[in-house]
């Protein structure tokens, strides 16, 4: 069986930065199947005329080149999706195009030049220079391929790539269901693309070459795919001096040549050189391990709220006669991550350098429906993610194993990966459903080509696996592969490619939480009573559990119609745009703050039902750490496409309560209030005992006048929560006719605020008449320029005014008006109390300096300030 997958794998690049690499990612263009008479081998020809062929964009799908040379509307917006014609329809033939590219390279001496292609969906045949480049198609999502041209290159140095791309063989219905029919699966493609309960389907199913193609020169030598393997035994702390890790290094080494080549393989980081004298035969390719290397006091890497994300640049060489045959670089992160079953809670633990980490994680699908990735785009996302203070990302299986961009970015955030293959239990056949074409014992052996699904796991694991962030493996979604293909994944293929990290064999399975409630093991995903988080318990690791998302008013803007912002009616069915974007209901939740009385006004409701929803989510989980839970993953932290449902930030990029809600829950020092029993408790996620904690209740009425309760000083031990006092007595003297605000404060000796945490107290009816009869209060507001990406946002409420409640605050653009995008506020949608201050920090990566500041709230007007 190995050597079945040997044959059936190319020789497969790394995507570290090589000695000699570039892309080929400007002045393709492209022809539709259809309207092209000639063969490859003629198109390939560099003197074929190409006039009249669009300007294609590579990477990208064919849906993302018609639509930048404006051949269908934009599929985000509106009802927009539905006039684009669906390959299950028109047949695979409209979307299969002819991409054609010119350029400059040629071999000299032992110069050795390489054609690769990181993403192909779904079939292809390539020609260079009137050449068939692969002998038989490349077929697979999932999968690189990696070509020597070195003999097919022109002699006078210019050279047209063409190649042909043809849709999944079985595109799938899409019929409403989840995966459509589900027969989108039979292919090794991403399921997402035939819709499901947070997308419309992708029209062309993401055909195209989507992902990046390089050309890579070396010597008479390629070396690819390093290995890196880092052992921190024993229970570490981020701060002081380290114990030595250990560093296993291994690397492919490649020889295409007739002739053996001697020489030196080595890799350098932290200021050393491990090195071994070997020889490569003939035509061959050689995996060669180096000697392991003792790390002294080594800077460790941690997740995000732990420690810091220390990287090593490490750069391997191979070195014949004192000449550099090829090199690659990467960035290695010293760190060891193990699972621990813990049987109190019956469910896994995560631990990192020895440290236990109770797991605040969240699902993400992908960037981007349309695979329009960029390393910058991939920066924001995870960047957000880190401020919701979560440190894990669940990659989930109906989509990718995302690029090494993403890896890059968690690498830097701190951010842990949970990392699935491609598989789901709606498509591969776990429950009934009558949308789907076949039966269950059909869908169970889903995708069709077993040996290349095993081909594209084995290439996968060699593209991510040195990433510090990736940190676990799981089969698929709510559901295992096939048994020939889980057996192999778990006893050949991750024993020997990987071997470091916890493999899950599907999401919800029970040796990652034991399911002693019934039920499908994850979820609920709708709206809840915040209480609910506190007081029901629920599976002790859930990988998926949520609730809401809808944006604010400036995000719904940006894809739904004017004549469409119309307000969703409770139990009643929504507006036709807001049903295609996969609205769900926000039942009850709104009402008790006033009927909605126009969008506007029922987006700005919606952000305190966010706020609350998952401040209270991560709370509840939070208050029984390692008593319950051992982590919750979040359904879903991230949109693709201009979905209403399960997000932090929109598709755009601009975040909403829920961000907010999600990061005041889950700080890593936290006092909280359980709104059962109104208990004030603390949770420490550090390692760290926490002494001469003040920890401070108040409350304020809707005129702003304070009511004290206590103040007392405590500590907290490491990874630990701890209650203190409750609040009912103190809560039930008050007047609840209209409710009350509760301030709770954390601080330390020199009266540092460590944590603050502001709740809005319904009336005595469950509704927030306060609320609605609040005053109005205009808090002065000041905004400077602190760096080039960097702004202080001040906010101060006088003596005497009613509380400033749940200010919005945005960097715009002065003369647009528009919001800056991305944009990331240490915190938002805040309170500020009389007498106080609050000052928040934006920091933005472009060069704007045309900026201003909008700030509105619940009962402060709308204001603009100019940034000084």
């Amino acid at each position: 069986m190995r050597k079945l997958y040997f044959l059936l794998l190319l020789s497969l690049g790394y995507q570290a930065q090589a000695q000699n690499k570039y892309e080929l990612n400007a002045g393709w263009v492209c022809e539709n199947v259809k309207q092209v008479k000639a063969d490859g081998s003629a198109l390939s020809n560099p003197g074929f005329s190409l006039n009249g062929w669009m300007p294609a964009t590579v990477p990208g799908t064919v849906l993302t080149t018609l639509l930048n040379n404006q051949k269908v509307p934009d599929p985000f917006y509106g009802m927009n999706n539905e006039k684009i014609a669906d390959v299950y329809k028109t047949g695979n033939d409209y979307y299969t195009y002819w991409f054609v590219k010119d350029f400059n390279e040629k071999a000299v001496g032992n110069e050795q030049v390489w054609l690769q292609f990181r993403g192909i969906n779904y079939k292809a045949s390539i020609f260079l220079n009137g050449k068939k480049v692969n002998a038989t198609p490349h077929e697979g999502m999932h999968l690189r391929a990696q070509y020597n041209i070195t003999r097919l290159l022109s002699p006078t140095g210019k050279n047209r790539l063409a190649v042909i791309v043809y849709p999944p063989d079985v595109v799938g219905n899409p019929n409403g269901g989840q995966g459509g029919d589900g027969t989108i699966a039979k292919g090794l493609t991403t399921q997402y693309t035939a819709g499901w309960d947070w997308i419309q389907p992708i029209r062309d199913r993401n055909t195209g070459i989507w992902d990046k193609v390089t050309i890579e020169k070396t010597k008479s030598i390629n070396i690819q795919n390093p290995h890196v393997v880092t052992l921190v035994p024993g229970k570490r702390n981020p701060e002081g001096k380290q114990a030595p890790a250990t560093i296993k290094f291994s690397i492919e080494v490649e020889n295409p040549t007739t002739k053996p080549v001697s020489g030196t393989l080595q890799y350098q980081i932290a200021g050393k050189t491990i090195q071994k004298a070997v020889t490569i035969a003939a035509n061959s390719n050689t995996e060669v391990k180096l000697p392991d290397f003792i790390l002294d006091n080594p800077k460790l890497w941690w997740p995000s709220g732990y420690g810091a994300q220390n990287l090593y640049p490490v750069e391997v060489k191979f070195i014949s006669n004192q000449q550099t045959l090829d090199q690659e670089r990467l960035n290695v992160g010293v760190r060891q991550i193990d699972n621990i079953w813990n049987s109190h809670t019956q469910s896994m633990g995560a631990y990192v350098n020895g440290q236990k980490i109770f797991i605040k994680g969240g699902n993400w699908i992908i960037s981007d429906a349309m695979l329009r990735f960029s390393d910058a785009r991939y920066d924001a996302e995870v960047r957000y993610h880190k401020d919701m203070n979560l440190n894990l990302i669940r990659i989930w299986g109906g989509a990718l194993l995302e690029r090494p961009e993403f890896y890059n970015a968690c690498d830097k955030y701190g951010l842990l990966v949970f990392q699935d293959f491609w598989f789901s239990g709606d498509c591969n056949g776990r429950w009934v459903d009558p949308l789907k074409k076949e039966d269950q014992w059909t869908r169970r052996k889903y995708p069709d080509n077993h040996p290349l699904v095993l081909a594209a796991m084995e290439d996968g694991i060699k593209l991510i696996r040195n990433h510090a962030s990736l940190a676990f493996w799981c089969g698929g979604n709510e559901i295992t592969p096939p048994e020939d293909i889980l057996q192999p994944l778990k006893n050949d293929l991750l024993p020997r490619l990987d071997g470091t990290r916890q493999f899950f064999d599907f999401s919800n399975s029970d040796e990652m939480s034991f399911n002693s409630l019934g039920g499908n093991g994850d979820g609920p995903y709708g709206i809840q009573d915040p209480k609910s988080f506190w007081g029901t318990r629920t599976f002790p690791y859930n990988s998926e559990v949520g609730s809401v998302g809808v944006g604010d008013y400036v995000s719904l803007q940006r894809f739904i119609p004017k004549e469409n912002l119309i307000v969703p009616q409770n139990k009643g069915k929504a507006d036709s745009v807001w049903e295609y974007h996969k609205y769900i209901g926000y039942d009850g939740h709104i009402d008790p703050y006033g009927k909605a009385k126009n969008a506007e006004d029922f987006a700005m409701k919606a952000q305190l039902v966010n706020y609350d929803q998952y401040r209270a989510l991560m709370e509840g989980f939070s208050s029984h750490m390692w008593d319950w839970y051992t982590g919750s993953i979040i359904w879903k932290t991230q949109n693709p496409w201009t979905s209403l449902r399960g997000q932090m930030y929109d598709y755009y990029l601009d975040p909403n309560a829920c961000l907010y809600g999600l990061r005041k829950g889950s700080e890593p020092l936290h006092i909280m209030l359980n709104p059962i029993d109104s208990m004030v408790s603390v949770v420490n996620n550090g390692f760290s005992t926490h002494n001469s904690l003040m920890i401070q209740a108040k409350a304020y009425d809707m005129d702003g006048k304070e009511y004290f309760y206590s103040q007392v000083f405590n500590s907290i031990g490491p990874s630990s929560v701890r209650k203190f006092f409750p609040l009912n007595d103190f809560l039930t003297k008050l007047d609840k006719k209209e409710g009350v605000f509760v301030s709770l404060k954390l601080m330390n000796e020199q009266q540092q605020v460590l944590s603050e945490n502001i709740y809005w107290m319904a009336d005595k009816d469950g509704t927030y008449k306060g609320l609605q009869n609040i005053k109005q209060t205009q808090p002065t507001i000041t905004a400077l320029k602190k760096d080039k990406h960097k702004v202080a946002v001040t906010l101060n409420n006088a003596n005497g005014n009613p509380l400033a409640f749940f200010n919005r605050i945005a960097l715009i653009n002065k003369q647009t008006a528009a919001r800056i995008l991305p944009a990331f506020y240490d915190d938002n949608y805040v309170s500020i109390l009389p007498g106080e201050s609050r000052t928040i920090t934006v920091e933005y990566p472009g060069d704007e300096d045309n900026l201003a500041v909008e700030v509105y709230g619940w009962n402060v007007a709308k204001q603009r300030v100019e940034v000084r």
